[in-house]
Formats: structure tokens, sequence, C-alpha cells
């Protein structure tokens, strides 16, 4: 098991900021996500789904502001934290953008149970069938993540998907 420095759970931090707008503008799920490389931010991102795009997860909005950012697919040398373990698009995103460590909070399972239309397929499966090089760490943060899940499932005007 890895353990997680105090710059681990600063940057998930950031991403559990990211998350919580959703809950402010309901333009996606609880999910959030940053990008660091050389213990710098490179990019944050969270669900915007409901904006009518099945693909912007938090992940994926993410690496698209990194690789804008440094003008290249290729994220070589960054971490990306997540507060929500990445579904199978989202950690295949990661593998090609070639980042070497997914950190996340929750699991796939946790938001399947409140309701989310998840593929059970975890990253730890996607990565050894995968043969991917991604390291993969889980439950950074995890109690706050999962208040997170409580506090966007308490909202009434919620859309799962």
């Amino acid at each position: 098991m890895t353990r997680l420095s105090t710059i681990d759970n600063l940057y998930m931090r950031r991403a559990i900021s990211e998350a919580r707008q959703n809950i402010r503008t309901m333009d996606g799920g609880p999910f959030g996500a940053c990008i660091i490389r050389a213990g710098k931010l490179l990019a944050v991102g969270r669900n915007t789904v409901l904006k009518n795009d099945a693909t912007c997860h938090a992940e994926v909005n993410a690496i698209r502001s990194a690789s804008r950012k440094l003008k290249t697919f290729d994220l070589s040398g960054c971490i990306i934290y997540s507060t929500t373990e990445p579904c199978p698009m989202c950690f295949s995103a990661i593998h090609w953008a070639k980042i070497d460590h997914v950190i996340f909070g929750t699991t796939i399972g946790d938001v399947k149970k409140i309701g989310f239309n998840e593929l059970t397929i975890s990253a730890s499966l996607m990565k050894r069938l995968g043969a991917s090089k991604v390291k993969v760490t889980a439950h950074c943060l995890v109690l706050e993540c999962r208040k997170l899940l409580k506090d966007w499932n308490a909202q009434k005007n919620k859309t799962l998907y």
C-alpha cells in the first residue's frame, strides 16, 4: 500500500473543491480532478456531462486542460488526483495520456450505490488487463470524498446518468 503525503492530501483537497462546485451548479456529478507535474498544479477539472457531453468527466476535462497548457498529449511525469476512481473511459484516457499515477478517493462501487450508471470495472482491473504502467492508489481522503457523495445525493435537483 502506498503511503500518501501531506502534498497528496493538498492536491486531493483541490480536486474535492472543484467537485463541490457541482453541488452548487449541478453541471454534472460530484466529481473533481487535478493534474500536477513536478509539484506544480497544471490543471483542474470537474464533471460537466450535463452540459450535453457525456465524455466530460472530471478526469477527461483535466487531461484536456493540461494537454492544452503543455501543447502535447503526452502527460508523462504527471499525477492525477480524482475524487472517485476513474471509470473505464477515464482510466483509458489517463493511460493514453501517459500519466504516471492516479490517486483517488471513493470507488466506482461507492458511486454505483447512490445510483450512477457505472461499469463495475475497477482501475486496478483495467491496469492489469491492459498491462498499463499507470500506478493506482486508492482511498486518498476517502471520508472527505464520501461526504461529497453524501452532500450531492441530498440535493433535490440532481440528475443521475
